[in-house]
């Protein structure tokens, strides 16, 4: 596993891993390290949390076609989908599937490793197990607004990177906040893990 204060050296996940089954790259991230370089220094958290959400899907932003909030869904994959929700806060997903298939994975809930002093500033909390569990925390914790909408996750400074980590057990549910296909079980994340939003 790599040791703290080194991620900046770790390669990003290449184009490849983001171009696939979008319920597969959901899966896929979990224990991945979401890292981004601020002028203070790095943030860098690990995945715990994730949902897919696939075109054909009514819950999905692109299921009734491109519009400009979501064209960044229909691009390459392996970029930012920053959007604005419910006039509160922004949430970060990762582009998925071939170019021109609107697809996305929503990070759910990521484990601070580093940075976490700067990240407890920024969400106003000194509780660890609070400074990242759920969307709009991950986005408050990693300064993540509409700017960082459209930025490529392979290169820059917002990318997400695989240290080594191996899971233990993937706990699969439904998704949390929708109305529309609320049944679906396109919901993962690391079992027992303290940082996950809600079991």
């Amino acid at each position: 596993m790599t040791s703290m204060n080194t991620f900046t050296n770790v390669t990003p996940l290449p184009r490849s891993f983001y171009c696939r089954e979008t319920i597969e790259v959901a899966q896929s991230l979990l224990g991945k390290v979401l890292v981004r370089r601020v002028n203070e220094g790095i943030l860098a958290g690990r995945i715990v949390e994730t949902e897919a959400y696939k075109q054909n899907d009514p819950a999905c932003h692109a299921s009734k076609g491109m519009t400009k909030r979501n064209q960044v869904m229909f691009g390459e994959p392996g970029h930012a989908y920053v959007y604005f929700t419910y006039g509160m806060h922004f949430c970060f997903n990762v582009v998925t599937a071939p170019q021109g298939v609107g697809e996305a994975v929503l990070i759910r809930a990521v484990e601070p490793l580093e940075g976490i002093d700067l990240m407890a500033r920024y969400r106003r909390t000194n509780k660890l197990t609070n400074i990242a569990s759920g969307p709009g925390k991950v986005c408050q914790a990693f300064g993540l607004g509409r700017e960082h909408n459209g930025l490529d996750l392979t290169d820059g400074v917002l990318t997400i990177v695989d240290d080594g980590y191996v899971l233990d057990r993937i706990v699969t549910s439904t998704r949390i906040g929708i109305r529309l296909a609320a049944d679906l079980p396109w919901r993962f994340y690391i079992a027992n893990n303290p940082h996950v939003s809600r079991r």
